[in-house]
C-alpha cells in the first residue's frame, strides 16, 4: 500500500508540486496459507466479507477445492476468475478479461483482489489493490519481490505496465510439492541470477545441492532429506532478502544499474522469438551463461569461476544456448535494451562470483567474438548447451503448439481491439475500416467480454473448449 503527501506552491508563472509516496507492504512466510487453521489470509478480507480471486487454471485444478473450503470455513464469499496465461497470452486483452471480472464483481476502489498463481498471473492481475499468493519458484523468489506489473507487447516482454505494490504477500513453499519439475528448474534460474552477482553463500548452496533441490521441490516432497529442506529454506529466505535489499531502494527502477538485471540484457528479445516461447528461466539462463563468457573474456571472472557457473547451469538442466540466439538477435536485443536503459548497455556480469559490475564500453565485434567463443564452449556440454524442457507447455497454462485455436482467437480479438486506438493498427497489422473510439460495436463487445463470443474477454476458454 502507499500513502502520498504533497505540497503545492505558487510560482511566478504557475504552480510547483512536490510529492512523496510512502510505500509499505508485508511478506509473511506461512506454510499452508489455505489451511482453515491459518486465519491470516482470511483476516485480510473480514472487513469485506467477500473476495475476488484471480488464479490460473492449473492452480485452480489442484487447489480450487481447498481454496473454496478455506473461505467457506471463514464465512467469506468467494468468486474465482480462472485464466490461462502464458507469455503469449500475457497481453492487454488478457488483462481486460480480468477487468471485466472486477466490474462484474463490483469491486470497491480499496478492496483487494486476491491473486494466486505464478509470476505471470501476479504480473497481469496486480493493477489494483491486491494480495499476492505466489505458487511457483519464480513467483515466490522473484516476482513476489518486484512491484512492477506489466504485460507483453509484440515480441517485447513487460512492454506496458506500471509500479503497484501489493498490500501483502504470503509466501507458502508447500505449493512446490505439486509443482512440475520443469517449473522447479525454471525458477532455479532466478536463484542462480541473484546469487551469482550478489550472494556467494547462496551460490555455494545451490552448487552443493543442485540436483537434490530440483528433484525434491526444494525439499518439500515426501521423503526429502532434512538437510536438503534446511538448505532450501536458507536459500529461499536469503534469496528473497537479498532481492529485497537490492530492489527496495529502487522500487520504481529509476536507477538503471540493477544487479538483478543479470540475465536480462538480451533475453527480453530472445525469449519470445521461438514459435513456442522459451520458459523465462531458460531464456535468462542463456543470457547469463553468455554474459559469464563475456565476463571471462574480459578477465572479470577466472576460468575456474566461468566453468563453475556454466557447470551449474548444465547440472540444473537449464539452457545455455539456442540456435536462434545468434548475432542478429544479439544486435536487435542490444538496440532494444539501449532504449530501455537510457542509451547505455548496463549489462550486469559477475566480477567475481557473488558480486557484480556493469559493462557499457563494448562494441559489436566484441559481443560477436564472445558469442562465437560461447557457442564453441557449448559443444562440450550435453545437448550443445540446450536445456531440458526449455519450452512452455500445458503446465504454463499458456497458448502453445497444442492449442493453436486459442492463439488465433486471442490474436483476432486483439486485432479488433486495435480499432479502439482510432487508427486501425496493432502489432504492425491493419484492421480494415478501423474506427475511432471503438465504434462499430467493438468497444461494447470488449467491455462486455464478448468479442467474437469469447467469455471473460478474449481469454475465455474453459477446459480447452470454446465458450
Amino acid at each position: 500500500m502507499s500513502d502520498l503527501t504533497a505540497t503545492v506552491n505558487v510560482t511566478k508563472n504557475g504552480f510547483h508540486v512536490d510529492g512523496y509516496e510512502k510505500i509499505s507492504y508485508d511478506f509473511t512466510f506461512l506454510d499452508g496459507v489455505f489451511n482453515p487453521e491459518n486465519p491470516q489470509l482470511a483476516e485480510c478480507y473480514k472487513r469485506w466479507g467477500r473476495v475476488l480471486a484471480v488464479t490460473d487454471l492449473n492452480v485452480y485444478n489442484v487447489y480450487g477445492e481447498q481454496i473454496e473450503k478455506y473461505f467457506e470455513h471463514h464465512e467469506i464469499d468467494l468468486k474465482v476468475h480462472k485464466t490461462k496465461i502464458g507469455e503469449k497470452a500475457k497481453t492487454i486483452p488478457t488483462f481486460l478479461s480480468i477487468v471485466d471480472s472486477m466490474t462484474e464483481f463490483g469491486i470497491y476502489r480499496k478492496e483487494p483482489v486476491l491473486v494466486v498463481g505464478g509470476g505471470l498471473v501476479t504480473d497481469v492481475a496486480g493493477n489494483t489493490n491486491f494480495i499476492r499468493v505466489p505458487t511457483t519458484v519464480i513467483g515466490l523468489i522473484d516476482a513476489s519481490v518486484s512491484i512492477k506489473v506489466a504485460v507483453n507487447y509484440g515480441n517485447y516482454k513487460n512492454r506496458l505496465g506500471a509500479y503497484h505494490a501489493p498490500m501483502h504477500t504470503f509466501l507458502d513453499f508447500t505449493f512446490l510439492r505439486t509443482l512440475p519439475t520443469a517449473q522447479i528448474r525454471n525458477g532455479f534460474a532466478e536463484l542462480i541470477k541473484i546469487s551469482t552477482c550478489s550472494h556467494l553463500d547462496t551460490f555455494n548452496l545451490l552448487d552443493k545441492y543442485c540436483e537434490q533441490l530440483i528433484d525434491t521441490g526444494f525439499g518439500r516432497t515426501d521423503g526429502a532429506p532434512k538437510e536438503v529442506r534446511e538448505a532450501a529454506d536458507e536459500i529461499n529466505r536469503e534469496g528473497i532478502h537479498e532481492m529485497l535489499k537490492l530492489e527496495t531502494p529502487n522500487l520504481h527502477e529509476i536507477g538503471l544499474d540493477r544487479v538483478i538485471a543479470y540475465g536480462h540484457t538480451w533475453s527480453p528479445m530472445h525469449e519470445l522469438v521461438p514459435e513456442t516461447p522459451l520458459r523465462h528461466g531458460h531464456a535468462i539462463s542463456i543470457d547469463m551463461a553468455y554474459s559469464a563468457t563475456l565476463a571471462n573474456s574480459r578477465k572479470l571472472i577466472s576460468d575456474e569461476e566461468h566453468r563453475r557457473i556454466l557447470n551449474l547451469f548444465s547440472r540444473a538442466g537449464l539452457s545455455m544456448d539456442h540456435p536462434q540466439f545468434d548475432e542478429d538477435i544479439l544486435d536487435k536485443g542490444t538496440a532494444a535494451i539501449l532504449k530501455t536503459r537510457d542509451g547505455k548497455l548496463r549489462a550486469a556480469v559477475p566480477n567475481p562470483i557473488g558480486s557484480c559490475t556493469f559493462i557499457n564500453d563494448i562494441d559489436v565485434s566484441e559481443l560477436n567474438d564472445a558469442l562465437r567463443r560461447h557457442k564453441e564452449l557449448m559443444k562440450e556440454y550435453p545437448r550443445n548447451g540446450e536445456g531440458i524442457e526449455a519450452y512452455v507447455d500445458a503446465s504454463d497454462t499458456g497458448y502453445t503448439d497444442n492449442n493453436k485455436q486459442e492463439v488465433q482467437a486471442l490474436e483476432k480479438a486483439a486485432e479488433e481491439a486495435g480499432s479502439l486506438n482510432g487508427n486501425g493498427h496493432i502489432h504492425g497489422g491493419k484492421v480494415e475500416n478501423g474506427e475511432p473510439n471503438g465504434t462499430n460495436g467493438i468497444k461494447e463487445k470488449m467491455a462486455n467480454g464478448s468479442a467474437k463470443g469469447l467469455t471473460n474477454g478474449v481469454n475465455g476458454f474453459t477446459n480447452g473448449a470454446r465458450a
